[in-house]
């Protein structure tokens, strides 16, 4: 069976920081690469009613920032995040720089998911909240007046995706912003890191410092590899941001199902358009893979995984959380117990994925103990060829790591295999080339 070659889909994360950052610049952004998907095109769209000018043109988007000094267009304005949460978190921090009433709202689980915390950050530089429905969970009305700046704690405990909203806003602010992070931990830092690298990208000016002693350093960003509470804070002043050309990279998130695809196929799977040294934190794929025996090997054109002797690990994923369903399925087809721990926020997703990993990979005849914030995966001999009727609980991530039981011979029936195009519409056409090649 010889190896089959998969294009890696642009980055979700950086497609959305990247949009948002051009919507914020003065002048014309010309972006190539900006990942087509459910979630994208609400995040373009509420960037639209609040002002931007976006089009593709040439097969890259052409992004002309929002006028915030002038009125714009009339509001209220109706910000419909849909099912992401990406876009509703980063989206409320840009709607608080305006001036016109905005009810954010979604469907499905997102009216479940927390942003109290964001909110209440907010709420302290200028922004009022009206809650619609369950507190501190979309749908809700902000009434903004523009940011005041000044320094706040913020706690990431439930997202980080508060403070790269918040982050991402801040350059526009009256003043400057100091934003220490509280609480008792920091989850997904890697998703931080993505976003300061697009406002360095775009010009801001900021600064990451870390405290020795009493007294505050700065530190290189890219350093940085965990923030603990009270030792880390992020400084930036009123920059604004600058027009640029530039494409999206790969998406480590979306290419980890053909990576752990490679670690079950004969002939093994090529992936194209990684960049080896990315600061995303799905990155860590690699380490996860070569820990469970898969071969890698990286070559010019992209990074290959072969399979190996698979076996089960031990593995804190809190930096990587979106990789946990692959892990998590090639868990059950490997030799050994897995435990995925420090996990507990995926209860918050489009689904409660750690209640459904655990419920429908047991469907396999795998025995999958649910921890309290993971799971521990224990393969039984002999696993059910199917076929097996999952449930994708109309969860993206769900649908296509359960998928990779057809590499091993399971025949897989999924209730909506549609909900992939939340973050991969091509995705099914990409996996039919594994059973081709």
């Amino acid at each position: 069976m010889t190896t089959v070659s998969i294009q890696a889909p642009s980055s979700k994360s950086l497609s959305h920081r990247m949009l948002i950052a051009a919507a914020l610049a003065q002048g014309e952004s010309r972006l190539g690469r900006v990942l087509k998907s459910e979630d994208l095109e609400r995040t373009m769209a509420c960037l639209r009613t609040l002002g931007a000018d976006i089009r593709e043109q040439q097969g890259e988007l052409r992004v002309k920032g929002i006028d915030w000094s002038s009125k714009g267009p009339d509001g209220p304005f109706e910000l419909d995040v849909g099912e992401s949460g990406t876009t509703c978190r980063l989206i409320t921090s840009v709607a608080a720089l305006g001036q016109n009433p905005c009810r954010v709202f979604g469907r499905g689980r997102m009216h479940e998911r927390p942003i109290l915390e964001l909110s209440r950050v907010l709420e302290q530089l200028g922004a009022g909240f009206e809650w619609l429905g369950q507190k501190g969970c979309p749908p809700f009305w902000i009434r903004p007046a523009g940011l005041n700046g000044g320094e706040v704690d913020l706690s990431l405990e439930q997202s980080s995706q508060f403070l790269s909203g918040l982050l991402l806003a801040a350059p526009l602010a009256r003043t400057g912003m100091i934003v220490h992070i509280s609480g008792r931990k920091v989850v997904s830092w890697p998703y931080v890191a993505l976003t300061l690298q697009v406002l360095e990208q775009f010009g801001v000016v900021f600064k990451v410092q870390i405290r020795k002693g009493l007294k505050w350093h700065t530190v290189p960003w890219k350093e940085i590899r965990e923030a603990v509470p009270g030792q880390v804070r992020f400084c930036l002043r009123p920059s604004g941001y600058q027009a640029v050309e530039m494409s999206v990279e790969g998406d480590w998130s979306n290419a980890s199902y053909f990576l752990g695809a490679g670690a079950l196929r004969k002939g093994g799977v090529r992936v194209l358009n990684l960049k080896p040294d990315s600061v995303q934190g799905d990155a860590q794929i690699q380490d996860i893979l070569k820990q469970m025996g898969a071969r890698l090997q990286w070559d010019e054109q992209g990074l290959t995984v072969s399979p190996g002797e698979l076996q089960g690990a031990d593995l804190d994923m809190g930096p990587c959380p979106d990789l946990v369903p692959t892990v998590a399925v090639l868990g059950a087809l490997a030799r050994g117990a897995t435990r995925i721990r420090n996990v507990a926020h995926l209860r918050l997703k489009e689904s409660d994925r750690l209640q459904a990993l655990a419920a429908e990979i047991a469907k396999t005849g795998c025995r999958v103990h649910l921890l309290e914030d993971g799971l521990d995966i224990l393969p039984e001999s002999g696993l059910s060829k199917g076929p097996v009727a999952f449930q994708t609980y109309g969860d993206h991530r769900i649908a296509m790591s359960l998928s990779l039981f057809g590499l091993a011979g399971i025949e897989v029936q999924l209730d909506t295999p549609e909900c992939v195009a939340k973050s991969f519409p091509d995705f099914w056409e990409q996996r039919q080339k594994l059973d081709r090649g």
